[in-house]
């Protein structure tokens, strides 16, 4: 059955309740690649209790409850099969805490059709213990074969890199096992560690989770454009272009443009592109 995007729109999420403590935020650092060098002060306060401080990019995993099941949704059936996780936006509506209590709401924002494929906009808005607005994900599904409903179309990609010398250049070396520790924050897909579902899915080896190049590359900018200073992002958003393999060096290049950072990341060793039209707003 084609897509049915009222329907969709209309439908209600279950209510979450989550949280996380520091050992969690302290785990995600180590999965993006904090600790080098490890008794660098900066990377402590990525990975040392005393003094920590948490990135944006957190939020991507952070516990917010149950997670949604899209095949749930009336009006939404398709082959998950054929979903790609497309692009992903945080908006910070303060900087997050060392540990917290949460309540979620998700909803379908928006159901775009791209001819051959719908692109979904699933929206997660999480509140602290105080009920006060802490962060608002933004997932785009991309949904292959799933076009053709008669919905709107998608807006134009945004955040081009400017056609100028970057103003900063970050390597971030990952490890032989960085998909393995970044797993451990929840993404059990087995395209992340097993040699021979990877092969299936058409790679020679296990490839690191686009959440875990989103993280690295936020990592890269806070450090080297803002200082190491998480409370000035107030959204961050990326696309994911390529993939990246454990072991490869990241090259991230980053502009300053109009109170933003854009940036691109590469993996070095094969200068492949993977996340685009990647951009930080910075908090006023």
């Amino acid at each position: 059955m084609p897509i049915d995007r009222d329907e969709a729109l209309r439908y209600e999420f279950p209510k979450g309740e989550g949280g996380w403590s520091r050992d969690d935020a302290i785990l995600y650092h180590l999965g993006v690649g904090a600790g080098v060098p490890a008794t660098d002060p900066g990377e402590l306060e990525y990975t040392y209790e005393k003094n920590l401080k948490v990135l944006p990019s957190f939020s991507t995993v952070a516990n917010v409850g149950t997670l949604p099941n899209l095949l749930a949704v009336p009006g939404m059936d398709f082959n998950v099969a054929l979903m790609l996780h497309g692009e992903e936006e945080i908006e910070l509506h303060q900087p997050l805490p060392p540990e917290a209590k949460l309540a979620s709401e998700t909803r379908i924002a928006e159901v775009y059709d791209k001819g051959k494929a719908a692109l979904l906009i699933l929206e997660v808005n999480t509140v602290d213990a105080e009920g006060s607005p802490l962060f608002t994900n933004r997932m785009s599904l991309f949904l292959r074969g799933e076009g053709g409903f008669g919905g709107p179309p998608s807006p134009k990609a945004r955040n081009h890199a400017p056609e100028r010398e970057p103003d900063g250049i970050v390597e971030s070396k990952t490890l032989p096992q960085q998909a393995l520790l970044y797993r451990l924050n929840g993404d059990k897909n087995p395209l992340h560690c097993d040699p021979d579902f990877a092969k299936l899915a058409g790679f020679d080896t296990p490839i690191i989770h686009g959440l875990c190049s989103y993280g690295i590359a936020c990592k890269a900018v806070v450090d080297d454009a803002l200082g190491g200073d998480v409370t000035q992002v107030a959204r961050y958003s990326a696309r994911f272009a390529g993939i990246g393999f454990p072991g490869e060096t990241f090259v991230t290049r980053y502009w300053r443009e109009n109170g933003s950072i854009l940036i691109e990341c590469h993996a070095k060793e094969r200068d492949a592109i993977v996340i685009s039209n990647a951009a930080i707003q910075l908090r006023s």
